[in-house]
Parts: C-alpha cells; structure tokens; sequence
C-alpha cells in the first residue's frame, strides 16, 4: 500500500469514525485515538475504570461505525466457553462429530467487547488466551482461524491472581478510562443528551475489509530510524520497574507502526513513541511510566504530522505524590513496621525521582528519606 492510499484511509478513519466519538464523548479523546491505534494495529486494549465512564458505550459507538460484526458479551464466574464461542451443532453431533455452532458468535467477529473481563474462570481461560493471542479458536480436534480485527476488554479492577495476570497481559496497551473533570461536566451533559435522544441512522464509516488493508499497511512502516531510541526506552523502562518483556517489547513495534499510519506515514518518528505511555501493569506505574515516555520524547521538534497524544509532557503530580507522603507518614505513625506503607513509600519515591528538578522535588525527596529512615529505625 502506497503512501497516498494510507493518508486516504487514516484520512476517512479519522473523519468517518474518530472525530464523531470525539463530539459524542467528551474528555475522552485519548482513549478514542488509543482504540484507533489497538485497531490499525491489530492489538488488544484494556480499559480500566470504574462503572459509569462510558467503556462499554465508547466500544458499542466504534462498532457501529465499522461495518462487520460486533460480539460482546459481559463476563462472570459463571460464564461458560458455549456462551462465548457457541455451542455444539446438534445435527453434527448425532452424525458423531463434535462441531461448534460459532455463527453469530466470537469466533465470526470483527469487533469483540470482552466486559469485566477479569471474571474469566478457569473453565473458558485457555480459549480465550488463545483467540486473544494466537487469534485461534481450537475445540477438540476442531481449529478455526478468529477474522478479529481486535480484542477490547474492561473491568473496574486490575488483576491479582497469577492465572488473570496472564490474561491481563495479552492486552497489550492498557488505559486508565475515569469520570472527566467538572470542568467539563456540563459538555458530558449536553452530548450525552444527544445520545440519548438522536437515533439518526449513522452515515459513513469503514468497511472491515478496508481495515483489515490498513492492518496489513502496519507492516510497511519503516521503523529503522527510531529503533535505536525505542531500545534505549525499553530498558529505561525495564531499569523503572516496568516489565517489558523481549515478546512484549517487539510486539510494541506494531502499535509504533500504527501511530504513524494513523498520520498518514509510512515512516516512525520519535514522536509515535508516545503509545508506550499505556504499557504500566498497575496503577501506581502510570505516571512513572508517562514521565519515562516524555523524557524520551520531550526533545522531538514537533511537527503537523505528528499525532495529536505525542503533544505534552506529562509528569507526576507534586501535589498527589505530597498527599501520599502524607498517608505514608500516618500509616507509620500507627505501625513504624508495617510492611504496605513501605511498599507504598517506594513507589512514591520512584515518582519523586521523576518529577522535574526543581523545589518541589528537592523537598518531596528529602521527606521520602526522611520516612525511610523511621522505617530503618523500626
């Protein structure tokens, strides 16, 4: 695929499906892009938040604009592998071959919508592995490829067990989707109404077909240029804390790839960097890892055609990190040995160690040293 046909296809995806979300949802314009970028790249997002943040309506709008067939299906410990990938055919059953019945189900889907994801249970957590990763849905001696053109699951909780973990990690941007600041509530109120009482049928949109030819434009980016920066930021990443594992690290390159298709490129800059801000595994990770992707980032001329996230630089917050050190001083006040206070004052001094030099980081580091040594004196 050449250079104009991709700027004609971002072109069309930005103005026949991006920019309507963005009218109806307000505030969540990230998340809109992020989805894009999961799309283009044929990977998986997570949405992380709590109840009411327009996750679910969020995906069920993007569907509606691309023109295939959505599954989605809302997850509980009950939930059992027939609900998700059909059922047995009867007919075929009594011939005595065991066959799924997968019309209308996920493995016949463009778009899957996996909510509350993180109540998978055992019974359906080797399939779904497998279609999230392999895109393979193998039942039996029963194997179908999954025409997926991606995967997005949501929950209001991150995983805890070992089991969910590896299912946490075949999503591999992940973002953080909460209640928009008050200052913009009344637009929510507005262009929720809107929602709520327009049911014009909507116009334009994409094709899956013509999705599935941007999938395969990812693969033309040239990716030569920036390569040296992106591995010097994995293991800065890799130094913080953050795991970013060898398949993790180059299955990244993709969604790179996909930034700058979305801008109409076939060529990465330093600036499509700025997706590895959505790789943190747990809350606490999130501003460390904005600042490390800044850091790399920040001395990038911009330039139009760079994609509208890759714009600021974003830190931790002084003040946030402030009112944990309090919390921290506290919880010490009560049980100088308790053992979460130590854990939580660790990650509150790697956010220190990212916050631009100044006053406020020369004062929040001493006080984190300050309650590290209480901590050694228990």
């Amino acid at each position: 695929m050449n250079v104009e046909t991709v700027s004609n296809l971002a072109r069309r995806l930005e103005q026949e499906v991006l920019a309507p979300l963005k009218r109806a949802f307000v505030g969540k314009d990230e998340i809109i892009d992020l989805l894009a970028v999961s799309l283009a790249a044929r990977e998986n997002l997570f949405l992380y938040g709590p109840p009411g943040t327009a996750k679910s309506a969020l995906v069920h709008s993007l569907a509606s604009r691309i023109r295939g067939h959505t599954f989605d299906y809302l997850l509980s410990r009950f939930t059992e592998p027939n609900e998700l990938f059909g059922p047995f055919d009867i007919r075929r059953l009594k011939e005595g071959d065991l066959v799924t019945n997968t019309e209308g189900m996920l493995p016949e889907a463009d778009v899957v919508f996996l909510d509350e994801l993180l109540n998978a249970n055992s019974a359906i957590l080797n399939s779904l592995l497998m279609a999230l990763n392999e895109r393979i849905f193998r039942r039996g001696r029963e194997t179908r490829a999954i025409p997926a053109l991606f995967f997005v699951g949501a929950s209001n909780h991150l995983p805890e067990d070992e089991a969910l973990r590896a299912l946490f990690d075949r999503f591999l941007l992940r973002v953080r989707c909460g209640p928009v600041p008050e200052s913009q509530l009344g637009q929510v109120l507005s262009a929720g109404w809107d929602l709520e009482t327009t049911h014009d049928a909507i116009s334009g949109g994409l094709d899956a077909g013509d999705l599935r030819e941007f999938q395969q434009a990812v693969k033309g980016v040239d990716l030569s240029t920036i390569r040296a920066s992106y591995l010097a930021l994995v293991i800065k990443l890799r130094h913080a804390g953050i795991d970013v594992s060898d398949r993790r690290a180059v299955r990244l390159q993709r969604v790179i790839a996909a930034s700058a298709i979305l801008c109409g490129r076939l060529d990465a800059r330093i600036s499509d960097l700025w997706v590895l801000r959505h790789i943190w595994d747990r809350e606490e990770q999130i501003e460390v890892v904005e600042a490390i992707v800044s850091a790399a980032t920040a001395n990038e001329v911009a330039d139009p055609a760079d994609h509208t996230q890759a714009k600021g630089n974003r830190t931790p917050d002084p003040e946030a990190v402030a009112r944990g050190l309090d919390e921290v001083e506290a919880r010490l006040g009560r049980d100088a040995a308790d053992p979460a206070a130590a854990d939580e004052l660790r990650s509150l001094a790697n956010r220190v160690e990212w916050l631009p030099a100044g006053t406020a980081k020369d004062s929040l580091g001493r006080r984190a040293d300050g309650l590290w040594a209480k901590i050694g004196q228990s």
